[in-house]
């Protein structure tokens, strides 16, 4: 366990990443921020941040993974050629929005050339598209669009994260990725449940990666386990008290939904059109207001 590295250039003037605290709009890592380099030190430093701004600085520099860490960073150098002239972000991108949320949405994993670039989930990549326009359509975003981390977007009542917090190759990351990197998502789970009263899951992975960690934030998990669709529900009661290993107190029941992820297969094909979107986050937004 080290605290944030430097990044360098490869001689053309493009670096890897943005070193942290070095002045990139809603960095929430500094120079001494721990940094994992393995499975056992993402849980260590998971289990261990005092608070969700330290759990969010500890995920934007997270090297657990050596081919996400190899993959994102040369992405950030190599860079699409729309994007030719713009600094990449380069790191794990945090959870992000309200801290105290009534809603959850979790993804599967940052873009390459969106959250991977930008440094804020969902935002300046197709999906994030569809997405804000359709939280903003139903008043859980302040502005229709994400496009860049200092664009003035801010969600209401709201917080998105992903499974997985680096960009993998082809939107593949393997099971051991996934399995390294839920520690984060579990303790920002138990951080955020005492306000949450939704949880909605963008596609069948977040879906199967959600349950284990709703376990350890406190939550009965039913079994078998409901199945994954669009509009998919399942109420979730809390655990006895004791249950669970890091469940947090006074936390209501939730409900958890599905909805087809708003990749660019799934929003060209029809398979999700924007109403379904709207449904699925009107349900949330009403879900025991």
């Amino acid at each position: 366990m080290t605290t944030a590295p430097t990044s360098r250039d490869d001689g053309s003037g493009r670096a890897p990443f943005v070193p942290p605290g070095t002045g990139w709009p809603g960095d929430p890592a500094g120079p001494g921020t721990p940094v994992a380099h393995g499975p056992a030190e993402v849980a260590e430093l998971a289990a261990g941040a005092p608070g969700l701004a330290e759990l969010c600085a500890r995920q934007s520099v997270c090297r657990a993974c050596d081919r996400l860490v190899g993959w994102r960073e040369k992405v950030a150098v190599e860079r699409r050629r729309s994007f030719a002239g713009e600094e990449y972000w380069g790191r794990p991108v945090p959870g992000w929005g309200d801290p105290e949320p009534r809603i959850l949405i979790v993804g599967l994993a940052p873009a390459a050339h969106g959250g991977n670039r930008t440094g804020r989930i969902f935002t300046g990549d197709r999906s994030g598209d569809w997405l804000f326009a359709s939280l903003h359509r139903v008043g859980l975003a302040a502005l229709p669009t994400s496009v860049r981390a200092d664009d003035g977007q801010r969600l209401i009542g709201t917080r998105v994260a992903a499974t997985v917090r680096c960009a993998p190759p082809d939107n593949k990351p393997t099971p051991a990725e996934r399995d390294a990197c839920l520690p984060w998502l579990a303790r920002e789970m138990v951080e955020v449940a005492p306000s949450v009263r939704c949880i909605v899951c963008l596609g069948g992975f977040a879906w199967q990666s959600v349950w284990p960690v709703l376990k350890e934030a406190g939550y009965q998990v039913p079994r078998p386990r409901p199945k994954f669709g669009h509009g998919a529900e399942a109420e979730l009661a809390p655990s006895a008290p004791g249950a669970g290993s890091g469940g947090a107190p006074g936390i209501e029941p939730v409900l958890m939904l599905g909805c087809y992820h708003p990749s660019q297969q799934n929003t060209f094909t029809g398979r999700v059109t924007e109403q379904m979107l709207d449904d699925v986050f009107t349900r949330a937004r009403d879900w025991r207001s």
